[in-house]
């Protein structure tokens, strides 16, 4: 009998043309298991929200809630079938006994349950994993949230904690890495803020060229456009050799590495490495947080695509999504090195544990402390971002 024995308007079944494999499978699996009751036992930890189709769901969390009947009496009288259209109805009410006899006809091999079964996981565990990294991606492009770099970390644990869940429900095979081709489109953050934010910290760190060692965890791919991750380059190369740091000699160390062309001359290097605002410390934790938003939509973009090719199976999604995922450690790492200093300082000693009790003087004698000694116990003050350090004579 054909599919369209059941409205697709009323139960749902507005399935795309033509129909994917994934479609095939939920119906011989529901054929089976309406020829076989008993199949139901094969099917292991299938669960209604496997399917891609809600009719078909509902049909099977129908079939869970009915005791399947004995072999005999199911070949003799469709009792259990009229049960199962009944359960079902109420949340698809365009289900017919029609449909059910053409999901029986959709059935090669009752004998199959398990392999159809299989199927249907799999391709559940392909869309879930498409709709991790979807959020993934839209975390990584929302900066309204108070602190957008700790969600985007979030969004990528769980990710993280899924693919270790369908780790050990499907079975590794050879050929274990995907071969879809990496998405050539880049998100774009080169916006007018990310650009004036790098600026201001070129400039930032020529006037404070000391503020250099504080950011050591910034790197020149962290930076939006490529000529400011080179000009980076200059005043961290200037600051290892001991050499002054300030506009002419950054200038004299671009015109060396090939910076200067015809878009960027001396007077407009000279312009923009002269108006700092602000800390280096603070522009580049603002430089390093854009460039982990922006790994991390890369990185979900790359998922999406393994995701959408058909030819991969889900040993190779969780492999491939493990390494995309792999590259967002080292910039993650350099970020937690960014927030200890910041906004949970530790103290610079550890306190000592008080003295144990032990035999003294007595109370009524003074024990003599040198004035020394008094001084030297009491902790230093922390240094601040732009504190220099008292010279002791």
């Amino acid at each position: 009998m054909p599919d369209s024995a059941l409205p697709q308007q009323d139960c749902g079944l507005d399935e795309p043309v033509p129909p994917q494999p994934v479609y095939y499978a939920e119906q011989a699996l529901l054929g089976a298991l309406l020829l076989d009751p008993q199949q139901l036992k094969t099917v292991g930890a299938l669960e209604p929200s496997h399917f891609g189709n809600h009719s078909h769901a509902v049909l099977f969390a129908a079939m869970r809630t009915i005791p399947p009947p004995a072999a005999e009496a199911h070949a003799r009288e469709p009792v259990w079938l009229n049960a199962v259209l009944h359960a079902a109805r109420p949340e698809a009410p365009g289900l017919t006994a029609a449909y059910l006899h053409s999901l029986v006809h959709a059935c090669p091999w009752a004998g199959h349950a398990a392999a159809y079964a299989r199927i249907v996981r799999a391709d559940h565990a392909r869309r879930s994993l498409h709709i991790h990294a979807q959020r993934l991606a839209q975390s990584a492009t929302d900066t309204t949230g108070p602190d957008p770099a700790a969600a985007v970390l979030d969004q990528a644990d769980a990710l993280a904690r899924f693919l270790d869940e369908l780790a050990g429900q499907f079975a590794p095979h050879p050929g274990s890495l995907p071969r879809t081709p990496t998405p050539t489109t880049r998100p774009c953050h080169a916006g007018e803020d990310a650009v004036e934010e790098e600026r201001l910290l070129l400039a930032s760190a020529t006037a404070h060229p000391s503020g250099l060692k504080t950011i050591r965890w910034l790197q020149p791919d962290d930076f939006v456009l490529p000529l400011h991750g080179a000009l980076f380059q200059c005043l961290t190369a200037l600051a290892r050799r001991d050499d002054p740091v300030d506009a002419v000699t950054v200038l004299w160390e671009a015109q060396h590495r090939g910076l200067l062309t015809t878009d960027i001359t001396p007077a407009d290097l000279i312009a923009l490495l002269s108006t700092p605002v602000g800390s280096p410390e603070h522009w580049g934790e603002r430089v390093l947080q854009r460039s982990l938003l922006a790994r991390a939509h890369t990185i979900a973009l790359r998922i999406q695509a393994f995701t959408d090719d058909p030819a991969n199976t889900p040993h190779q999604l969780v492999t491939g999504s493990r390494r995309a995922l792999a590259d967002l450690t080292t910039i993650r790492a350099r970020w937690q090195r960014t927030t200890p200093p910041h906004h949970s300082p530790a103290p610079r000693h550890a306190p000592r544990p008080p003295a144990a009790a032990r035999a003294g003087p007595p109370a009524s004698v003074s024990v003599y402390r040198s004035p020394r000694s008094a001084t030297t116990s009491r902790p230093l003050p922390p240094l601040t971002a732009n504190a220099q350090p008292t010279r002791r004579r």
